[in-house]
């Protein structure tokens, strides 16, 4: 397969079925987040962690990498000619879904109730969680744009809103793991 293919040099690039769009479209922004969320959790998963949030994580990159492709394939584009759908892989579904909110609630049973909002940091593995669900975030806020302008699978938008709360209490696991401390937010009281 050859990396560069000189077809983009103008600000353009093409979306799975083969319809072109400018580098700076609404779909290109949701799917190119997705691309940064992911990148960041093979960060996390490169940091000492324990191996099955490690195994989770390569489940939601390649979970991330689907998502992608359903982001980068156009309504219009769905179906071939011959009515057989373009994307031949098993989609984001409630599986998925249920798959996180299981290990958020195995992780929750562990930790220390909360009783308020945590600063970000502690430990660099606990910031890199937060970076990654704030990309999480931003993916959700471009996607959710995006679905008012054309058919988006609500699977999608279920899946990143719960991913980021996933991300957040995988956070509070690490900190916890790493003997690091959490942090509360404290609002100043007006004097």
């Amino acid at each position: 397969m050859k990396i560069y293919t000189k077809t983009g040099d103008k600000g353009e690039t093409s979306l799975f079925g083969g319809t072109r769009v400018p580098k700076y479209h609404l779909r290109i922004e949701a799917y190119g987040t997705i691309d940064e969320l992911n990148s960041y959790l093979g960060l996390i998963r490169d940091q000492k962690i324990d191996q099955h949030s490690a195994d989770i994580l390569i489940a939601i990159q390649n979970k991330l990498f689907t998502l992608g492709a359903m982001l980068a394939t156009p309504p219009e584009k769905t179906f071939l000619k011959s009515g057989k759908e373009r994307l031949n892989i098993n989609k984001i579904n409630t599986e998925a879904v249920a798959l996180l909110e299981n290990e958020i609630d195995t992780m929750n049973e562990t930790l220390p109730a909360m009783t308020h909002f945590v600063l970000p940091g502690g430990h660099t593995t606990v910031s890199f969680c937060h970076i990654a669900r704030c990309i999480c975030r931003k993916a959700e806020r471009i996607t959710t744009q995006l679905s008012t302008e054309s058919e988006i699978d609500e699977q999608i938008l279920i899946y990143l809103n719960r991913l980021s709360d996933y991300l957040f209490v995988l956070a509070r696991k690490l900190t916890y793991d790493n003997n690091a401390q959490e942090i509360q937010w404290i609002p100043e009281k007006i004097k």
